[in-house]
């Protein structure tokens, strides 16, 4: 019999929110210097990050190069020069590409709503898509009650960083200029898919 196999979730993404000036900042070191290595070093030495703690600056900055080591250099250049909405929409896709527990809900449950004109994002939405989950995620059931709250409280302030949601939890349509959607499928289309924009209206953006 064949046995169902699924990746396990990383859920580390508690260190931060969307973390948008210090990612364009360590962006525009990264095509200055090409060694994340040296990135590194060069944040900690500038403190760039600057965070309440050593620690918290540490995990920060490793989250953010975790997450921009994911963009290819169009994609970091777009982050660097683009409008302030395609900066957004690249971080939302990176935080998406580092974890797929957060890339599964942008398409499964953000995506879906909007196609079906349902555009309240609730806090039951997202209890039954992590209850769902688990049942194939054990990482997803043995968190605490405490963790699973604090993930979902991330999710939606980064959701809302990130202006696919409004302050009112409610979904922004997808916001996506001919550069960025030309940029993004070069990579992959499905990524295309974390946005509340449907199959016809990115095929309008791409004629």
């Amino acid at each position: 019999m064949e046995v169902m196999t699924t990746v396990k979730y990383n859920l580390s993404f508690t260190a931060g929110g969307l973390l948008y000036r210090e990612s364009v900042d360590i962006a525009e070191l990264y095509l200055a210097l090409r060694d994340w290595k040296a990135v590194k070093t060069r944040v900690h030495d500038s403190n760039l990050i600057k965070s309440r703690t050593l620690s918290s600056s540490i995990r920060i900055c490793r989250e953010i190069l975790l997450r921009l080591a994911l963009l290819n250099d169009d994609e970091l250049n777009i982050l660097i020069e683009g409008s302030r909405q395609e900066q957004l929409n690249i971080l939302w896709l990176a935080i998406c590409r580092r974890h797929r527990f957060i890339y599964d809900f942008a398409v499964e449950v953000v995506r879906e709503k909007y196609l079906r004109l349902d555009t309240e994002v609730r806090q039951e939405d997202y209890d039954v898509f992590f209850n769902a989950k688990a049942d194939w995620h054990p990482e997803l059931e043995e968190l605490s009650d405490s963790t699973r709250g604090k993930l979902r409280q991330v999710i939606f302030r980064m959701m809302r960083e990130a202006e696919v949601l409004n302050k009112n939890n409610t979904i922004n349509p997808g916001m996506l200029t001919p550069d960025f959607v030309k940029t993004v499928v070069k990579h992959s289309r499905s990524d295309l898919t974390i946005f509340p924009a449907s199959d016809l209206e990115i095929r309008e953006i791409l004629q």
